[in-house]
């Protein structure tokens, strides 16, 4: 039972409420990140494939797309109680650029830039 109070807000309640055009170019900036990301896959997918010379080769690729898989898939997740940490790791690792986040109100860029750098100093 929830209190009073809570009800009907996101399970992160620091997460900033995201406006609808936010969201659109949220999920701009993501589905290019996304795309890239899928891209480097695919041309390592083809090394690897073009470099099959033996039965265990095959399981090696098999299992390299299975982890790269299950960390897009849990790196990937648009919802809003969860978009500036997927957008700060984004930024972290380098896949979405600050330039692609400028249209957003600055509290959300601060949000987004201070999940990266809190992200950068754990994989320290």
């Amino acid at each position: 039972m929830t209190p009073l109070g809570t009800q009907g807000t996101y399970p992160y309640p620091n997460e900033p409420t995201w406006s609808r055009s936010e969201k659109v170019l949220a999920r701009t900036v993501f589905d290019a990140a996304l795309k890239r990301e899928l891209q480097e896959v695919m041309q390592k997918t083809k090394q690897m494939a073009n470099q099959i010379n033996q039965p265990s080769d095959l399981w090696d690729l098999e299992r390299y797309l299975t982890e790269r898989r299950k960390d897009i898939d849990s790196k990937y997740d648009f919802r809003s109680s969860r978009l500036t940490r997927v957008l700060g790791k984004l930024l972290c690792e380098r896949r979405v650029s600050e330039d692609e986040l400028r249209a957003l109100r600055k509290d959300k860029v601060e949000a987004i830039r201070s999940c990266a750098k809190c992200l950068s100093e754990d994989a320290a």
